[in-house]
Parts: structure tokens; C-alpha cells; sequence
């Protein structure tokens, strides 16, 4: 790419905030040497390997690379059999426990989850578990190896130490001895020259037994060391002697087993460099929200809500600018400061950014063509050194563009034509347009001269861009409005900042006519764009609130159906039970009726059994129309309820008792069987059907045989609940009968859902006074113990 177009686009500050992304040097190295490229398979690979990062730090957190050191010139010693510092190997230590970390990091779900490229340079890594304990065991930070190195050096160190106690043991008795009491400066003991002294007066210095090893800067102490003490320091000089001898054969053997494993050091300095580079471009691109774009090599561009990545993110107005496709040229006109420089750098800065693999800051589905070079004269680079003006400036770069630019180059040009004479500025300017248009080189270039906007508007290829002004707070807007020239608005904008008018009618009609009414034809476009937008956004928010209620609407459908779905079942579980018990009773009264009138009254049995079950079949096919035609409900009759009242439930199609009359929502609680519900008075009717008038309770014929032969209790367990409690009507009618006063119904412990049922069952059923749960010595919660009515 040409240098001089990185520098203007400031691409290069680009690089330093990625670099500062970067945690190694290496990584650093990297983002410092990173260029466009004009490959588009390694674009996309850059491309992917960006946002494959940019996911796993959403996901997983940032690249755990704390404590990762250049190890680069340490291999090579190695390499070359070497042999390396403690600091070193420490270093090498530190460098496989962060591949340890970063193996960890890139495991686990990363291959169901688009992260193949990085996958791969995951496993690629090699830990080396042997070597990193190795080091650690032998070598202490920050530089020091660890007696537990060998057990030779282990003994020098013990030796060492066992003689410096000696030797403190002789000088402490020296100093504290009353014969040297005169002589010492001072009573402590001190090292010079890895020797152990005392301080002596000067004037004692011959008449103590002991060397001279130092002076104090004033000459008044010399510190010697005294004879007692000299054997015991010539050991431990050569003690000394001998650890530093042992703690570099550790070190040399240390040095070769990293010798062993260069190969893979290596390798893993390169993997971790790079995934260090490829995930600073990921933090990068969260930084400013940036997005992968899509590239093609049709030189289409088509940049949606892009944002100059050097401007602040919370101030900047984000633009669409589309080039390549329907044009090669764009002309962006406008006011000075309106944003027509920055759409040159986003245009140009995108293009190098997404080219070296970094997204950029636009939404998904922007595109980017893959050009082979890009060119830009922006800015004002007049040089006095070279005797050059502006005009020169600009046109000796534009001839150098115009030579080097081929049909997949972009071309970026800021006040093309500027600084001359304004008629031969635009001549000049529609001449350079004329090439790069018959070139097909993409090409945005920014002008103030009227001829250029006419030549967008009468050359095919060509189009009109400007940025929009507010006249009103004569502030830019920074959007830019591609297919409609900008006006100059000097004048609206002089009139605003208090020019008089007769000034301004003078300057209109200095213009000619035909530049006037190319004014008011710009003035007329913004109107109708003005209009057509504002259309637009209604028809917008139009359809967004179409679909909002749409949305709505079907959630509700949905919510409808399923509690529709929901009651049916119930009701017809409901039913279905209500059947069951009714049969189930009836078939107990026959058979009791049978035992004691099997001979004489067999007719008439048989006469009440059809007549019952005629009547099953009646309540079975009782419809909602029968139990409530012609009524109206509570709701609309406005009728108080009470607790006791006998109503309908319309939504059940059942019979219930009012338990809790209706509460300031309507809601009140009913009594339907063996169930209790809140149900909406505006579906509760007035039971008008002929109440059933109570008999008296008969003795029955066979009680005392019924109580011999009926148990106390019941064992319903393993049974389903339909099963259970169905065994439990015909047992509860059979014990009623045989005037059994307390049952008890086992059901086991299980998981509660036969338990709740039964005691469910029971606080709703006719001979049931009271029932609970079993107590400790009774079968606790795996039975139920029910009274029953006298």
C-alpha cells in the first residue's frame, strides 16, 4: 500500500491502539508490522480470525496472558548450548504456565461454536509439564535456586550456615568480653569484604590480635577481623566456593533440558504472539463496536451508519455512503467543516482497515471492495523548501496518482481544482474526473466549484453528494446526502450573522441567471428530500407499529388457545370423574340391595339399577344450554352471593356451592365435587334445577355382616391416582355402610402425588366428617386417616 496514503488516513494511529491491545512484545511487533492486504482469501481468514476473538472474549473473557515474557533470546542461548540465568529458566517457567492457561482457555465448547481457526492454534500449543516442574522445583523467584536443587548443594548450604553460627558465636563472645571492652568502637558484629569483622578503635589496632580488613571514612574505627575467627571465615569462603560451582552445574543441567525442547518453545512463542495480535484486534473491535465487513472485488462499497474510529464514539454521527456500483465517481459538496474531509478518511480508513483484517466501526452487512492500492491528496501540503503552493502541492501528488492508479485502485481527492484561478481550477478538475471516469477508477472527491456539481448531474457514472448544513443554528449536521448537490448557503448563513440585506440583493444579482436558478433547483431537491424522508420515517413507524400490534396480537391468540385447551381438559376431567363416582355408587347400592333382597324383590332391582343408570347417562350428556337456558348470570342479573348458594359453572359445565362469595375482582370460590376453584361471576348462574330433598338414612340389611367382613383400611399403593382413588369410592360407600367410624387409606410416601390426591378426595366426599395425615406409630405421612359420618 502507498505510505504517503497511510499517513494522511492516519492509519498509523490505528496501529498504536492496537498495539496497546497487545500484551507481549512479540504481539506488539506484530500489530506494529500489520499491512493491508490485497488477497482476499487472507483477508477473510484475518477477517474470521477477528471475529471468531472478538466472540470468545464476549464469551469467555480476554485472553488470560498475565505473566507471558518475551522468551525468544533465552531459546537461542539454549539453542547454542548456553547456559541460562536463574532469571531466566524462572522466565521459561512462567511462559509454559501461561500455555497451560491459555490450553485451558481455548478447551471446552469452542468446536460447536464457530472458533475453528482459533481451535486449531489452540491445540497446537505444547505444555511441557515435566520441564515447568523441573525449573520450579530447582529455582526460586525472583533468581535463586532452591536448596531442594540437588542434595549436594543442600549440605553446603547447612555447612554455611553451621559455620557463620560459629563464627557469630566467637565474635559475640568478643564483644561482650571485658578484655575488649576498651577496644571496640562499638559492640557489633559486621562484614567486609565477605568477611566477618568487629569495629576497633585506631589507636587499638596493633595491640589487637585479629586483621585489618577496612576503615570508617573518618579513620577513627578499622574493622578486623579477629585470628580466633579467621579459620571459620576461610571456610566458608570456600564453602561458598563450592555452592557457586554446584548451582552452575544445576543451571547447565537445567539449560539442556530446555536445549531438549527449543523446538517447541519456539513454536509456542509464535502461537502465542500471534493469538496475543489476533485477540487485540478482537478487543479492538469491541472497544468501538466495531463489525466484520463483507468484501468483494467488484469495487462496491456500501458502508452503513459508518463511524470514524478516531472520533469520539458518543459525539460522532454515524453515515451511509454506498460507491462502485450504480457510480464510480461520488462529488460531495457542501459548507467548510461539514463532515466532506471525514467522509474521504472514513472511506479511505475503512478500506485499510478491513484489507489488514480489522472490523470496522459500521453494522453488520456493510461491504468493502478489495482494492490493490490506495491513493488520497488530502489536506494542505504546501512546502516552502520546495518553493511549492498549495496548487502545486495538490497537483504534483494528483500527477503522481494519476500515473500509478489502475481500474482497482480508489482514489480519495480533497478540494480537487483548489487554489488557482476558480475557472481554470474547474477545468482542471473535470479533465482529472474525465480520466479516472474513462479508467473506472472509484473515485470521492470533494470540490466548492457549481461546474463539478453539473458534471455529476449530466455524466452517467457520476453522482452528487453533499453534507448537510442547518442554516437554522448554522451548524453541520455531518450526514451525508448522497445523489443531491450541496448549496455554499453563504448567503443565507452571511444574512444569519447580520449582513444587511441590501449587501446580499447585491451579490444575487452579481450571479447570473443560470447559476441562480441552478441554486434555487438545489433548493427545490432539498425540499422534496426533505419531504420524501419525513415520509419515510412515518411510513416506518407506520410499519413497526403494524407489526408491534401484530406481535401482540397472536401472543394473545396463542395465550387464549392454550388456556382454552387447558379448561376443556380440566372440564372434562372433571365429568369424566363425576360419572365415575356416580356409577361406582350406584353399582355399591345394588349390590347391597341384591344381598338382601336377592329372592323377593329381583324385578324391581333390576327396575331401579336400569333406572339409575338411564340416569348416569342423563348427567353425562348434560349440556351447558340445559343447566342455564334462560338465565342470565350474576354478572348481568347483579344478584348478591353468599356462601351456601347453589350455582352453575358455565365454563365447567357443572354444579357447584358458593365457599367464598366474590371479591372486588368478581372472583369468587366454588365448590364443583371434590375440586375448588375461583370462577368469574360473570360465568356463574343461578341454579334453578329442583334441589335434591334429603332422605332419612335406613338401617341397611347386612351391616353387621359388612362389618365383619370390611377391613379398617385400605391399600391403595402402586396404583395410579385414577386407579387409587376409584378403589377409594367404592371403599368409603362399602365402610359408610357398614358403620365403620375411622378408615385408614394407605397410600405410601413415594413423591406425594397419590397422597395429595387422596386427601383431596376425602375433604370433598359426602361420608367423609374430617380426615389427616398419619402421626408417628401410624404410618406418618404414608396414610391418611379419615372419620366418617355417622
Amino acid at each position: 500500500m502507498n505510505e504517503k496514503t497511510l499517513r494522511i488516513l492516519e492509519y498509523n494511529k490505528i496501529l498504536e491502539m492496537l498495539k496497546e491491545k497487545c500484551v507481549s512484545q512479540a504481539g506488539k511487533e506484530k500489530a506494529e508490522k500489520l499491512t493491508p492486504s490485497s488477497n482476499i482469501d487472507e483477508i477473510n481468514l484475518w477477517q474470521n480470525q477477528t471475529a471468531q476473538s472478538a466472540s470468545m472474549i464476549v464469551k469467555k473473557g480476554s485472553l488470560p496472558l498475565g505473566g507471558f515474557r518475551d522468551i525468544r533470546p533465552s531459546v537461542k542461548r539454549a539453542e547454542v548450548a548456553g547456559v541460562l540465568s536463574a532469571s531466566e529458566l524462572i522466565g521459561i517457567s512462567d511462559f509454559l504456565y501461561v500455555c497451560k492457561k491459555i490450553t485451558t482457555y481455548g478447551k471446552g465448547d469452542t468446536k460447536d461454536c464457530g472458533f475453528e481457526l482459533l481451535r486449531d492454534m489452540f491445540s497446537q500449543i505444547v505444555t511441557l509439564p515435566e520441564l515447568e516442574a523441573e525449573i520450579n522445583r530447582c529455582v526460586m523467584p525472583p533468581d535463586e535456586v532452591s536448596d531442594g536443587a540437588s542434595a549436594h548443594l543442600s549440605s553446603i548450604r547447612r555447612a554455611i550456615n553451621v559455620a557463620n553460627g560459629r563464627i557469630r558465636d566467637a565474635l559475640n563472645s568478643i564483644i561482650h568480653s571485658q578484655n575488649y571492652k576498651t577496644m571496640l568502637q562499638d559492640s557489633v558484629i559486621t562484614i567486609r569484604g565477605d568477611r566477618f569483622c568487629v569495629p576497633i578503635k585506631q589507636e587499638f589496632a596493633k595491640s589487637f590480635p585479629g586483621m585489618v580488613h577496612d576503615h570508617s571514612s573518618t579513620g577513627a574505627t578499622v574493622f578486623m577481623e579477629p585470628m580466633s575467627v579467621v579459620n571459620l571465615n576461610n571456610q566458608i569462603k570456600d564453602l561458598r566456593g563450592q555452592e557457586k560451582a554446584e548451582i552452575e552445574r544445576i543451571l547447565r543441567v537445567l539449560s539442556a533440558k530446555v536445549s531438549e525442547n527449543t523446538r517447541e518453545l519456539a513454536a509456542n512463542m509464535e502461537i502465542l504472539s500471534e493469538l496475543d495480535f489476533i485477540f487485540a484486534k478482537g478487543e479492538l473491535a469491541l472497544k468501538y463496536n466495531g463489525a466484520k465487513p463483507e468484501f468483494n472485488t467488484e469495487g462496491y462499497i456500501e458502508i452503513r451508519k459508518g463511524r470514524h474510529p478516531l472520533l469520539n464514539k458518543d459525539t460522532v454521527v454515524p453515515t451511509d455512503i454506498y460507491l462502485g456500483k450504480d457510480f464510480t465517481l461520488l462529488l460531495i459538496t457542501g459548507p467548510n467543516t461539514g463532515g466532506k474531509t471525514v467522509t474521504l478518511k472514513t472511506i479511505g480508513l475503512f478500506t485499510l482497515m478491513g484489507q489488514a483484517g480489522l472490523h470496522i466501526g459500521a453494522k453488520e452487512g456493510s461491504q468493502l471492495a478489495v482494492f490493490d492500492d490506495v491513493f488520497a491528496d488530502i489536506g494542505d501540503e504546501q512546502s516552502i523548501e520546495q518553493n511549492l503552493s498549495t496548487f502545486s502541492s495538490h497537483m504534483s501528488n494528483i500527477v503522481k496518482i494519476l500515473s500509478q492508479a489502475t481500474p482497482y485502485s480508489l482514489v480519495l481527492l480533497d478540494e480537487l481544482g483548489a487554489g488557482t484561478d476558480p475557472t481554470e481550477g474547474a477545468a482542471l478538475a473535470i479533465a482529472i474526473l474525465n480520466k479516472l471516469h474513462r479508467s473506472r477508477i472509484r473515485a470521492a472527491v470533494t470540490t466548492h466549484y457549481s461546474e463539478l456539481k453539473v458534471y455529476a448531474l449530466s455524466t452517467e457514472g457520476a453522482c452528487n453528494a453533499s453534507c448537510e448544513f442547518n442554516v437554522e443554528t448554522l451548524r453541520p449536521t455531518y450526514k451525508l446526502l448522497i445523489g443531491i448537490p450541496g448549496k455554499s448557503n453563504a448567503f443565507e448563513i452571511s444574512r444569519r450573522l447580520g449582513l444587511t440585506e441590501d449587501i446580499i440583493s447585491d451579490a444575487k444579482n452579481v450571479l447570473s441567471k443560470e447559476d441562480a436558478r441552478f441554486e434555487d433547483v438545489i433548493t427545490d431537491l432539498e425540499i422534496s428530500r426533505k419531504s420524501v424522508l419525513l415520509e419515510k420515517e412515518r411510513a416506518e413507524s407506520f410499519r413497526l407499529e403494524a407489526e408491534k400490534l401484530k406481535k401482540e396480537f397472536e401472543a394473545q391468540k396463542e395465550k387464549l388457545e392454550a388456556q382454552k385447551e387447558k379448561i376443556i381438559a380440566k372440564a372434562k376431567e372433571d365429568a369424566r370423574m363425576v360419572f365415575v363416582n356416580a356409577r361406582d355408587e350406584a353399582d355399591t347400592l345394588l349390590r347391597e340391595y341384591k344381598q338382601s333382597l336377592k329372592e323377593s324383590k329381583q324385578h324391581d332391582i333390576n327396575t331401579s339399577r336400569q333406572k339409575i343408570f338411564e340416569k348416569a347417562s342423563e348427567l353425562s350428556e348434560f349440556s351447558e344450554a340445559k343447566l342455564i337456558a334462560g338465565s342470565e348470570s350474576y354478572a348481568q342479573t347483579q344478584k348478591p352471593l353468599k356462601a351456601g348458594d347453589r350455582v352453575i359453572a358455565a365454563n365447567f359445565n357443572k354444579q357447584g356451592i358458593i365457599v367464598t362469595p366474590p371479591d372486588s375482582g368478581g372472583e369468587a370460590l366454588v365448590q364443583l365435587g371434590i375440586i375448588k376453584t375461583k370462577i368469574h361471576i360473570s360465568n356463574l348462574y343461578e341454579d334453578k334445577t329442583e334441589k335434591a330433598k334429603p332422605k332419612p338414612k335406613a338401617a341397611p340389611i347386612g351391616n353387621i355382616n359388612k362389618a365383619q367382613n370390611i377391613k379398617p383400611e385400605l391399600d391403595i399403593r402402586g396404583a395410579t391416582v385414577e386407579e387409587g382413588l376409584e378403589r377409594c369410592g367404592k371403599y368409603l360407600d362399602d365402610a359408610y355402610l357398614a358403620n365403620l367410624g375411622q378408615v385408614v387409606i394407605i397410600h405410601g410416601k413415594g413423591t406425594g402425588v397419590l397422597r395429595n390426591a387422596v386427601q383431596a378426595y376425602l375433604k370433598g366426599h359426602m361420608h367423609v366428617k374430617s380426615c389427616r395425615g398419619g402421626e408417628y406409630g401410624e404410618g406418618d405421612s404414608g396414610v391418611t386417616i379419615a372419620e366418617l359420618k355417622k
